[in-house]
């Protein structure tokens, strides 16, 4: 596997999510409302419009209780215990906007809050939160016609078992029995799943929207689980593609081109992914490069020029990243692809970093670029 940085693209979510600025000196309204992520009917956590979080725990004959988002002695927030037993804290400044994970840590012991719906993440089910954005209206449920998002199991001969995929079909697609379809395989970060781009990053809705508006082609999305080893957190170094790579390229693709009405050819067949998912994407295209035709790493390193000179010419190379990630690197690297004649698109998502914003952002950039009328 070819050497990149791997800091960059396997950091821990938790460690870069979170901005504090100026705002810390200021007074926090109190405009705090229930995170768009609680449970049915809970009040807490909640968020104001700063982008502070502010969190409420029931555990009377605790000790001591953290939120791992925020500031505070333990690496998060530390909440504050009443004489009811209640605890509560606010996070020290605000973070940024969009998804976030997050657990608690109560007298040691680490738990998801009751508050919260659970997302996998972490290489475990955690607690989620949604600080509102400014450009939220991309990926909101609205009244319009929306795709089907659905579970498939398929054979894997090479890990003897049956693996798990879910797709994305657009609106229409049950309708119009004849229309084929490009497919873009999307793929998750590192301790996430395939659950990841739905539930977290809402690309269903995204895609939704994009084509209610008339702004792309649809096109079916496929997504997998992108572990075929069992690698821990530190120990990314001895990943190894291979096996992955057949699970996706010899096996994957076989079952959907069978099953579902797409163009199965190289010209409307696209891989991307964020993170590690972005690592997958970059080593597979390079070592099957006759498959996918366009390309895009999200938070997930770069490709070079020298890299690409022995394969075909990918119709197109997308690379973006979060700016409080590596903005120069990205933009410096399409501008090397783009010299050497390559069609390569940067982009940079604005006031984020390694995180779920970021992500959402980049597939609403790329996908009108993907298959375009």
């Amino acid at each position: 596997m070819k050497q990149f940085s791997f800091i960059l693209i396997f950091i821990w979510t938790f460690s870069s999510s979170i901005c504090y600025s100026q705002m810390e000196n200021s007074a926090i309204k109190e405009d705090f409302k229930p995170s768009s992520k609680n449970q049915p009917g809970k009040e807490y956590p909640q968020v104001n419009s700063q982008g502070y979080a502010r969190f409420r725990v029931e555990a009377p004959a605790a000790q001591s209780v953290n939120v791992s988002l925020g500031l505070g002695g333990k690496g998060g927030t530390d909440l504050t215990k009443d004489a009811d037993g209640v605890w509560t804290g606010t996070t020290a400044g605000p973070m940024d906007e969009g998804f976030h994970y997050y657990h608690l840590t109560i007298d040691g012991g680490v738990f998801n809050d009751p508050g919260a719906k659970n997302y996998y993440g972490s290489t475990r089910w955690e607690s989620g939160i949604e600080i509102p954005a400014h450009d939220q209206d991309f990926y909101a449920l609205k009244n319009v016609p929306h795709g089907h998002v659905q579970q498939v199991l398929f054979p894997s001969p090479s890990t003897s078992t049956s693996r798990r995929a879910f797709v994305y079909t657009p609106p229409g697609y049950s309708a119009e029995s004849s229309k084929r379809y490009p497919v873009l395989y999307l793929q998750h970060g590192w301790g996430e799943d395939e659950t990841a781009w739905s539930n977290q990053g809402h690309a269903n809705l995204i895609m939704d929207n994009l084509i209610a508006e008339g702004k792309i082609e649809p096109f079916l999305i496929v997504m997998t689980y992108g572990m075929t080893n069992e690698v821990k957190f530190g120990g990314l170094r001895d990943f190894k593609i291979e096996p992955f790579q057949t699970v996706l390229v010899d096996e994957l693709i076989p079952y959907i081109d069978a099953n579902f009405r797409t163009i199965g050819d190289q010209d409307h067949r696209a891989m991307a992914g964020l993170s590690m998912g972005g690592m997958e994407t970059h080593s597979i295209t390079l070592n099957r490069p006759e498959v996918f035709s366009r390309f895009a790493l999200l938070s997930g390193g770069i490709y070079t020029p020298e890299e690409l000179k022995n394969s075909p010419k990918p119709d197109l190379i997308f690379i973006s990243a979060g700016s409080k990630e590596n903005p120069d690197r990205v933009r410096t690297a399409v501008d090397a692809l783009t010299e050497a004649g390559y069609n390569a698109v940067s982009y940079v998502s604005e006031g984020t970093a390694h995180e779920f914003q970021t992500w959402r952002r980049s597939l609403y950039e790329l996908a009108p670029m993907l298959f375009s009328k």
